[in-house]
């Protein structure tokens, strides 16, 4: 039987979706593209916005145009809207954010019975979900979701309700995969959660870092990449693990979402501008040539315009290598949607508008002081006789190469950075590792 699938939104879902992909592959199920005709539909929902939502009924619809097909559907749009979802015509089975690892289980019963099936658990009081993967198909790096959940609660955000409590993989576990993916080949694993520097929060004197300082000495492992880390999660030992790493890549992912106290209060972030610029200075003191990227929510209830100026000013102060910039999307049962002074859609359209423009001359102030040095590229693809991967500082290389070097730590001269990415020429020298 032919299945499909459609991971939507963050790394995770990604992580949870491959890992079905290699269950039902080892069922001798055929994976086909979303696009084609499959006898299986499995759609992962994403719930972080309006626009997701909306993202994620279109696919589930579009999905149950096929009338003799098994739809599953599962995700945080389907555990926070569950009859929403099993109100659409054609969903055979609905699940939330528990037992994604049960899913084969779950539509080999339904092909016997042709029952459909919707379970939605309190993720407030569940466990970790443990999910394994040795290999990634199509991937030179890899992902382990070592965590998931949020306690955080910022107003503004519905993952909490969709995600649950804080729960940590075992470290056992984490540490054993990792050991195979590398032995697989693997050169690069992105650990990833929903507030993936908290793992370790609800274990036993075992903490973030401690997990990295284990990853570290796993061989044929060159590179530890962290999906997102919050300002508040860069402790004195997290620093001290930074500083001691041959493996942490040279970039770090930390949400900023404003640049102006006020706004930080009204969204409940745990932090202020000072905090947020003390940390980043210490974090360059270790690490002076590291990629900083960030999140901006731009349009929150009450951002005036020298709210949002404020923000700008701080953005360009603190000088990211790159802003991820999202206009404010009221969710239903966050504190944020009952605030007053909402935000006209035009102007956080301009906003969103204007951070952008700032975002990219930061890349290219960022990326073009490398121009004209030696770096080593990870590479990941190759197209029409160019191969193209990432820097550990996460910028985007491209030069002339051998389909056969995939997958290889290759040194390289920077030689121009142009439309996002770096070039290169084939006569340079470069090695390989």
């Amino acid at each position: 039987m032919k299945v499909a699938f459609y991971s939507l939104g963050c790394k995770v879902n990604a992580y949870e979706t491959e890992y079905l992909i290699n269950e039902f592959k080892k069922k001798d199920y055929e994976i086909v593209p979303f696009s084609e005709k499959a006898d299986i539909y499995i759609i992962n929902t994403c719930t972080v916005t309006n626009t997701s939502d909306q993202k994620s009924r279109k696919i589930i619809r579009n999905a149950c145009k096929n009338k003799d097909a098994v739809i599953v559907v599962m995700g945080c749009y389907s555990q926070i809207k569950p009859e929403v979802v099993s109100d659409i015509d054609g969903v055979s089975i609905v699940l939330g954010n528990k037992d994604k690892n049960k899913v084969v289980e779950l539509v080999e019963t339904y092909l016997k019975d042709r029952k459909n099936y919707k379970h939605i658990y309190d993720l407030s009081t569940c466990e970790f979900e443990d999910m394994y993967l040795d290999k990634f198909e199509n991937h030179t790096r890899s992902f382990v979701k070592i965590q998931d959940g949020c306690n955080n609660y910022c107003s503004y955000c519905i993952i909490p309700y969709s995600r649950g409590n804080v729960r940590s993989k075992d470290k056992n576990i984490v540490i054993s995969e990792v050991k195979a993916l590398a032995s697989n080949g693997y050169k690069e694993v992105v650990l990833t959660g929903i507030h993936t520097g908290h793992y370790g929060q609800d274990l036993k004197e075992y903490d973030f870092s401690d997990l990295l300082m284990e990853l570290e000495k796993i061989d044929g492992l060159e590179r530890i990449r962290i999906s997102s880390i919050e300002i508040t999660e860069l402790t004195d030992k997290f620093l001290d693990t930074l500083k001691n790493s041959k493996k942490i890549v040279n970039h770090l992912h930390i949400p900023l979402q404003s640049g102006c106290d006020k706004i930080l209060k009204l969204m409940n972030r745990k932090y202020d501008m000072n905090y947020y610029i003390d940390k980043i200075n210490k974090i360059r003191k270790i690490r002076p040539d590291i990629a900083i990227t960030t999140d901006v929510i731009v349009g929150f209830p009450s951002e005036t315009d020298e709210d949002f100026n404020t923000t700008k000013e701080n953005i360009k102060k603190i000088k990211f290598a790159e802003l991820h910039v999202f206009p404010y999307s009221k969710r239903e049962g966050t504190k944020a949607s009952k605030m007053s002074n909402q935000i006209d859609g035009n102007i956080k359209k301009q906003r969103v508008k204007e951070l952008l423009k700032i975002s990219k001359n930061l890349k290219e102030e960022f990326y073009k002081k490398y121009v004209n040095t030696y770096d080593y590229v990870l590479t990941e693809n190759f197209e029409n006789g160019y191969l193209i991967g990432h820097l550990s500082n996460y910028g985007k290389v491209r030069f002339k190469g051998d389909k056969k070097n995939l997958n290889k730590i290759i040194k390289v001269k920077l030689l121009s950075y142009n439309d996002n990415i770096f070039n290169s020429e084939e006569e340079n020298v470069y090695e390989y590792c």
